[in-house]
């Protein structure tokens, strides 16, 4: 078995299960007083929302049918991940590809249990408030980040060798 592959799943598994674990301490834990956000940081307050949309509130789904389309949507591209991560060898690959796919079905579980997508993270700065996240949006992002390191070191090595 590949190491990019190995070190993919792990990094999936502990993705989501930390995202579930912060997740459903929100919304079992954490006591919503008057939607008043808590500060965690001069930057960064815990604040519970429900997002029925994608990333960053875009194309809102209320309806069943709605949220079953952004949910196939995610398991066809979780899978081609998936197919992707089964075939690298390259750990950068692997790790982000795991951070991808555990942020994306941590999501996706959270539409099936609650129609939405849980949201607690808010960053702001310099009196702008920029968007609100959890930690499997912020996995995908390290992920896509990961990815684009492996394009650009991969391009040079290239062109070394």
């Amino acid at each position: 078995m590949s190491r990019g592959r190995t070190l993919g799943a792990g990094i999936a598994l502990a993705v989501f299960a930390l995202d579930q674990a912060t997740k459903f301490a929100m919304m079992h834990g954490f006591v919503v007083t008057n939607s008043r956000p808590t500060p965690l940081a001069p930057f960064l307050d815990l604040t519970l929302q429900l997002n029925p949309g994608i990333s960053f509130s875009f194309f809102p789904q209320q309806t069943l049918g709605g949220v079953a389309l952004l949910l196939l949507f995610t398991l066809v591209a979780t899978a081609l991940l998936g197919v992707w991560l089964w075939r690298t060898c390259s750990l950068l690959v692997g790790a982000g590809l795991g951070a991808i796919i555990g942020g994306a079905c941590g999501n996706a579980f959270d539409r099936l249990s609650y129609g939405a997508v849980v949201d607690f993270l808010d960053f702001h700065a310099f009196g702008r408030n920029f968007f609100v996240f959890n930690i499997a949006d912020a996995a995908i992002n390290v992920g896509v980040v990961l990815l684009l390191l492996e394009s650009l070191l991969g391009a040079r090595a290239s062109k070394e060798a």
